[in-house]
């Protein structure tokens, strides 16, 4: 149960702009480097449109595609709404697409929010209350979810109902307020910080894992279609080689290489003019841009190998902490260029070498 003033209530109930529809704006994420997954406002409408709308256009993920296909149909033969999903994993794999592909799968409207977007609980109980029977809503970040909004949402995910008590004191009542029977789908990059009974109360999980190169191929030879854009077999590899595993990470370097094409080789992308793109702008063979280099540089050269604390090299680097942490760090522990240590970040061999630096004695 939640508690409110009657007046409060009916003003909570009233609040509108937290939740998009399926053709709404979209989620808006803060700008970032040269190659961050997460998106800049001048990608987003490009970026709706190169994103399948079925199953069977969706490229990778091929386990998660296949149990969805079935669960998708079996909830539809019997006319149920789907189990509520969540979905984990980095930014740019997928999930904001999949959350799409449900409910157009299901037959059924798309409702977009994001978890600090829904500050308190008369928002939340009036986006459930305006949801239509089968309706797919669509959590964003939704570890970040407060507590308070949490416990509305536990009835409503489980039984379809929000108690809710107006009024406080003696003359404080209790009114309950059914809602339709929908699907909640939940996307987080974090699990972790996940709360327990929220986890629990998901029938489908799935975590999405990096894409493989022919996978990103595949992707970026549909988007070159979609944008009218020509582009070789070998060209679309290049491309994929150098996307960090994740499809939205390759849909902005084909735009970015289409650019490039379109001003220094007349809009036609070969291998070569996709690796001239590529190096101009920075982004080399392993996907590394001009920030990844410069942590590397601090890690060889200025730190000559030595074991550094995280807050000496966003210091070397001017970058914050928390960015270094969350957005480059994931990608070069996977490439084994660094190494966490208890004494700090420390460059591997394999750091000195791609940097063609001489590694300490």
């Amino acid at each position: 149960m939640w508690e409110a003033d009657s007046a409060d209530l009916f003003a909570d109930m009233g609040v509108s702009g937290q939740v998009q529809g399926s053709h709404g704006p979209g989620r808006q994420a803060p700008a970032a480097r040269a190659v961050s997954a997460e998106l800049t406002g001048d990608d987003i409408d490009v970026e709706r449109s190169l994103r399948p709308q079925t199953l069977a256009d969706y490229c990778g993920q091929e386990r998660v595609v296949e149990n969805l296909r079935v669960l998708i149909q079996a909830a539809r033969a019997r006319g149920e709404a789907l189990d509520h999903v969540i979905f984990s994993g980095p930014p740019g794999l997928g999930k904001t697409t999949l959350a799409g592909i449900v409910a157009n799968e299901m037959g059924a409207k798309l409702r977009t929010t994001s978890g600090p977007a829904i500050e308190r609980t008369g928002d939340l109980a009036a986006i459930l209350t305006n949801l239509e029977e089968g309706d797919v809503l669509f959590v964003d970040e939704i570890h970040r979810l407060n507590h308070q909004v949490e416990e509305v949402l536990y009835p409503a995910m489980e039984d379809f109902f929000l108690d809710i008590v107006i009024g406080k004191g003696p003359a404080a009542r209790s009114i309950r307020l059914d809602v339709p029977r929908f699907t909640l789908v939940g996307a987080t990059t974090r699990t972790g910080l996940l709360t327990g009974p929220l986890r629990d109360r998901f029938g489908i999980s799935y975590r999405l894992d990096y894409y493989s190169v022919p996978n990103l191929a595949a992707i970026v030879q549909r988007s070159a279609t979609i944008l009218g854009v020509s582009l070789d077999n070998d060209a679309a590899a290049e491309i994929a080689s150098r996307s960090r595993g994740t499809p939205r990470l390759a849909n902005r370097l084909l735009k970015r290489v289409r650019d490039y094409a379109q001003v220094k080789a007349g809009g036609e992308i070969t291998w070569e003019v996709a690796a001239a793109a590529l190096s101009f702008f920075e982004i080399d063979e392993l996907g590394l841009d001009w920030m990844d280099i410069k942590i590397l540089e601090a890690l060889t050269q200025t730190f000559r190998g030595r074991p550094v604390g995280l807050t000496t090299i966003a210091s070397a680097v001017a970058e914050d902490p928390s960015t270094l942490e969350d957005v480059y760090e994931p990608y070069l522990l996977q490439q084994g260029l660094i190494v966490r240590t208890p004494q700090g970040r420390q460059a591997t061999l394999a750091a000195f070498e791609h940097l063609g630096v001489t590694p300490p004695a």
